[in-house]
């Protein structure tokens, strides 16, 4: 029998915030079930398993994610959506560590064929894409420049791993720049018609 007051949606968000404290690899059944005072056990009328909750709090963050994503790119368009979905991307890595980790673990393939989160996030990305005429497969190859960019940039950043005297936030910026020029400058593929 549930325990009163606990729901799934209870538990992946103390886990989202254990994952903020203590490191999405530190997200465990027994310690989220020390947070509620219940037995592991417990956790089992809620949740399938650590996969399913790991996999779940990747939603959550997700979803938080694109959404701050989307609010900073409305209305913009080019390079200013550029360096707005970027710095939504990075505030939310640096602030909500655990959680941002957390949306890099792979989903399973069924699941995320039927995620709204997942189809919000391509929905938003390929949106600020569009002004750089992008087409597939050009647009799967751009997207990965910049979760990887971006991704790298933060992993990083976070970990302290610039150590020169620059400015990081000026490095970041020129990042963009660079990122901006390369989209607008994208080899197209044969055929295309537009290279």
């Amino acid at each position: 029998m549930p325990r009163a007051g606990l729901t799934a949606d209870r538990l992946v968000a103390a886990a989202a915030d254990l994952a903020d404290e203590a490191g999405f690899e530190n997200v465990t059944l027994s310690a989220l079930a020390r947070r509620f005072g219940v037995k592991d056990a417990s956790l089992y009328a809620h949740v399938r398993g650590l996969r399913d909750l790991r996999t779940r709090v990747a939603l959550l963050a997700g979803g938080e994610l694109v959404e701050r994503i989307a609010a900073a790119v409305a209305g913009r368009s080019g390079k200013d959506a550029l360096a707005a979905f970027a710095g939504a991307y990075r505030e939310y890595a640096l602030t909500r560590p655990g959680r941002y980790a957390a949306t890099q673990i792979r989903i399973d393939p069924e699941l995320a064929a039927g995620s709204a989160v997942l189809r919000r996030t391509t929905e938003v990305t390929h949106g600020m894409l569009r002004a750089y005429g992008l087409r597939e497969p050009d647009l799967t190859d751009a997207v990965r420049l910049l979760r990887s960019t971006f991704h790298g940039y933060c992993a990083l950043e976070a970990a302290g791993g610039f150590q020169a005297p620059r400015d990081v936030r000026v490095s970041w910026d020129k990042a963009i720049d660079a990122l901006h020029i390369a989209l607008v400058n994208w080899p197209r593929e044969p055929g295309d018609g537009r290279a």
